[in-house]
């Protein structure tokens, strides 16, 4: 039994050496690959493409087309679908990234769980994975577990300090015990001692609460979490709670963006776009002086006619200008939560596939590769804040008597 010829290998080669082409591993590579596929989807058969045979128990039905990376480039894989039963080479799934073979076994996992939708199985059947069995979901589940749990309890003592830390939740929906429940996942990153953006932890637990950032901040600082200036975060009780027990030398920085959404709850419908625009004229001066100046202006301005408006920004005061003590430069960065609403949007765009996870191990598994993935983005990317400007950040301006004003290293705190 031999492979049908997608092409003619030896026409193929003559004219790609002919051409001289830079992409001719590329090509061979492929041309090869595909060989392979079909002869293994022709034994699945039991008889040759195109052949009658009364050994055939399935007939060939078009091709999926999958990107394969390779040392020589992204080769277009043509995978041979039957119009009974599936082929589709484990190899194949392999290969892939972490998130997405993390997607794969989740979303094998509820499949053979036999809680997909009709949406989920449209999905099963477009990643080619419904001839799966248990035994290659589990191997895929235990290899990415093995990944992920080294990567999240990985040790922080040596790529920090970490000047900035910013933390979030996010909701997951996951069936437990017959019915679907709300998990949170706690997502934290931070800056490290070399410029770069970290992903720092992620857990699972039943609810946002005091107890559950606690236990989260201790095992960042039991890792090696140190040097934290400031962390970014919205005004969450227990979170901020949690953030003063473990992080006793931070200060905190209440995002400014959920400050803004709380802040209008309190103000008069009518009187908001004034109120909004005197808070983004704030955050717009030049250096931190004129912020403070700005902000006593618009105290004044609504005291008032909206006592409840001066009353709140008041209180709100020192954690919401908490960036003003840190180089302008960065103010953008350390401000508000929005560089983790974006992350947190990758990690949607994955997990919104998914819809009901099957339990939480999934969650975990699918979250922390995807986080895996990012990490590794953003240390080999550019660095996020200049040496220069981190290390501004982590002086301390002290007024002596006699001089100007000096720059003293403050102790890095646990």
């Amino acid at each position: 039994m031999t492979a049908p010829r997608i092409v003619d290998p030896s026409a193929a080669l003559g004219q790609a050496l002919a051409d001289a082409s830079p992409d001719l591993m590329r090509h061979l590579l492929g041309t090869v690959i595909n060989s392979l596929l079909s002869a293994e989807a022709d034994a699945v058969c039991g008889a040759e493409w195109g052949q009658p045979s009364p050994d055939r128990v399935a007939q060939r039905n078009g091709y999926r087309h999958r990107d394969l990376d390779t040392r020589v480039g992204t080769i277009d894989v043509a995978v041979p679908k039957l119009r009974t039963g599936s082929y589709f080479p484990e190899w194949l799934l392999e290969r892939r990234k972490r998130a997405e073979t993390a997607l794969i076994s989740v979303v094998a996992t509820c499949y053979l769980l036999g809680v997909s939708t009709r949406r989920m199985d449209k999905l099963v059947e477009s990643l080619g994975i419904t001839s799966l069995s248990k035994s290659q979901v589990s191997r895929m589940a235990t290899d990415l577990d093995g990944q992920v749990a080294a990567f999240r309890t990985r040790s922080l003592s040596d790529a920090g300090p970490f000047t900035f830390v910013a933390a979030d939740a996010l909701t997951m929906k996951v069936r437990e015990a017959g019915r679907v429940i709300n998990a949170v996942v706690l997502v934290a990153t931070g800056v490290n001692a070399d410029g770069h953006r970290e992903v720092l932890g992620c857990t699972v637990t039943t609810s946002e609460t005091r107890e559950a950032w606690n236990v989260f901040f201790a095992d960042l600082v039991a890792r090696g979490l140190t040097g934290v200036r400031l962390v970014t975060s919205d005004a969450h009780r227990g979170l901020v709670q949690a953030i003063a027990a473990n992080l006793p030398g931070a200060s905190w920085q209440r995002c400014r963006t959920h400050y803004a959404a709380n802040l209008m709850s309190t103000c008069p419908k009518s009187s908001w776009p004034a109120v909004k625009t005197m808070l983004h004229s704030v955050l717009d001066q030049p250096d931190a002086d004129s912020v403070h100046a700005q902000f006593d202006k618009l105290l004044d301005h609504v005291t008032d006619p909206l006592p409840a408006v001066a009353e709140h920004l008041d209180a709100a005061r020192a954690d919401l200008l908490a960036f003003t003590a840190f180089p302008k430069e960065i103010w953008r960065q350390i401000w508000s939560n929005n560089p983790n609403e974006r992350l947190n949007k990758e990690i949607r765009r994955r997990t919104d596939v998914v819809g009901i996870f099957p339990d939480r191990d999934s969650v975990t598994r699918l979250v922390g590769a995807v986080l895996a993935e990012q990490h590794d983005e953003w240390a080999e990317g550019r660095r996020y804040f200049a040496l220069d400007v981190l290390h501004r950040a982590r002086l301390n301006l002290i007024t002596t008597t006699d001089t100007e004003p000096q720059e003293q290293p403050l102790a890095l705190s646990a």
